[in-house]
């Protein structure tokens, strides 16, 4: 196993020190390994994707008009 050097504010080193009795590093190596496993499932969903980065723009566009649109209360 790599062993892993983290910098945590001073705040958050206090509160972890003030609960020495959790095993501070699992919690940390879980939470990598999670979204490490998410980050792999969306590649993985997008090698199969045909959308386009000319799609998700389109999309986006759309997206954004329907949000002020609502915000606004008019049509752009």
């Amino acid at each position: 196993m790599v062993n892993m050097t983290l910098a945590i504010p001073g705040d958050l080193n206090a509160i972890m020190k003030k609960h020495s009795e959790i095993k501070w590093t699992e919690i940390a190596r879980r939470a990598i390994e999670k979204k490490a496993t998410e980050i792999e499932l969306l590649e993985a969903i997008a090698q199969k994707s045909k959308i386009t980065e000319k799609d998700v723009a389109q999309l986006s566009k759309l997206i954004k008009h329907g949000i002020a649109k609502k915000i606004l209360g008019e049509s752009k």
